[in-house]
């Protein structure tokens, strides 16, 4: 057991990855409680409990993600990520900040949560790629995936923590002073960000400022039979399955008829999966293209395994299985396109792939929430567990091709 914490944790005997994580931890929690306390305020306080409302809020905030692709990839090779991550950190307080005051105060209004989730979108659009390319200069090559994985482990506790303080908060004082607790959340990871031991980072190669820079990382992953097909496979699952908010809200307000604390916990419980996976992960060396083709059809049988289960308890159950399966698919794509892309390249291709996990969700997320609404959440469900086989079906006929990459 010594040996394998060890190597599952490895990372943490770095002395600025750990005062990275220690931030990035606290900072999770808030932004997990946020994204709860989001949902529930759209959904049940300025709708009727439409679940369209809360896809379109998770269009704008992951729509910048691809409509910024350009530009948010190639910021993360020119500039330096430390001193970008400190503006974009400070940006997404503010707007949590600004959230929780209207919301209080009582002069929150739909259209200002799409707003302040466009304007949140903008920024974390610039925040997500930096943030994963950070990594290696936290800890180098040797322990990126080791440090990937660790990262994994981190959100996913705070989703275990976060949903369920959420649904404490919003059920005691409401969900405007979630927003404010994650608003100061955010002093962890600035601080953190600043007590760095900057010489110590392992700095690469900056991309160099010319007018092809922003296209020579689509040039670079055409010309990449793995990498395109880990991002269509992450297309499939990204526009189609990680609609969790949507599944787990409209399955508890409508199917189970829960409350705010129920809704908070099922998140929770959901988390349990993703950080028994965010272990697993770290203890490996390093990630498998047929670990990711598993993760995938995986998810899609915890999705359909879900849409038909009968009570509250039983859906949770198979939520564990979606949260393993998830972040087993997830972090296998980080880190096998992290290792496989060269450092210069490196912030423009997480960029891609962020893009295509998050962006693409203006895509999936008001289509699943119209299903939800016309036919019943249960259906949405089965929409993600069609895309985890569909995705698993194209990872098999990569390898299938090139037998090599397994």
């Amino acid at each position: 057991m010594t040996a394998l914490s060890r190597g599952a944790f490895r990372s943490l005997r770095i002395h600025n990855y750990r005062i990275w994580a220690a931030g990035a931890l606290v900072s999770n929690i808030g932004t997990w409680m946020q994204r709860v306390a989001q949902d529930w305020l759209v959904l049940t306080q300025l709708t009727d409990h439409r679940a369209t409302a809360v896809g379109v809020v998770m269009a704008l905030q992951y729509g910048p993600h691809l409509a910024l692709l350009p530009f948010t990839g190639y910021a993360a090779d020119l500039l330096d990520r430390r001193k970008l991550l400190l503006a974009t950190q400070l940006g997404m307080s503010v707007l949590a900040a600004v959230l929780g005051l209207l919301t209080i105060t009582g002069a929150i209004r739909l259209w200002e949560v799409y707003a302040i989730a466009l304007a949140q979108g903008c920024i974390t659009a610039f925040d997500a790629p930096a943030r994963q390319s950070f990594v290696s200069e936290l800890v180098g090559e040797t322990d990126l995936s080791n440090a990937v994985a660790l990262n994994s482990t981190s959100f996913n506790a705070a989703r275990m923590v976060g949903p369920a303080a959420a649904g404490l908060a919003i059920a005691a004082m409401g969900s405007g002073w979630a927003f404010l607790i994650n608003a100061a959340s955010f002093v962890a990871v600035l601080g953190s960000l600043t007590l760095l031991r900057v010489d110590d980072l392992h700095r690469q190669a900056r991309a160099t400022p010319t007018r092809s820079g922003l296209i020579a990382g689509f040039r670079y992953v055409w010309r990449r039979a793995d990498l395109k097909t880990i991002l269509v496979m992450l297309f499939l699952v990204g526009t189609f399955g990680m609609n969790f908010p949507i599944f787990i809200s409209t399955m508890s307000v409508t199917v189970f008829h829960a409350g705010a604390s129920e809704y908070g916990f099922l998140t929770s419980i959901m988390a349990i999966g993703t950080i028994a996976g965010a272990l697993l992960a770290a203890g490996r060396e390093k990630p498998r293209f047929g670990l990711l083709i598993a993760g995938a059809a995986f998810f899609g049988l915890g999705c359909a395994l879900a849409s038909v289960m009968p009570n509250y308890w039983l859906f949770g159950a198979m939520l564990v299985i979606i949260g393993v399966s998830a972040l087993t698919f997830s972090n296998s794509t980080n880190a096998l396109m992290q290792l496989a892309t060269e450092p210069v390249m490196r912030g423009r291709v997480m960029a891609m792939r962020l893009a295509i996990a998050l962006g693409a969700t203006p895509i999936g997320a008001p289509m699943v929430g119209w299903v939800a609404d016309h036919f019943g959440p249960r259906w949405s469900l089965g929409v993600g567990a069609a895309a985890g086989l569909a995705a698993a079906i194209v990872g098999l006929f990569h390898v299938l091709c090139r037998s090599d990459e397994l």
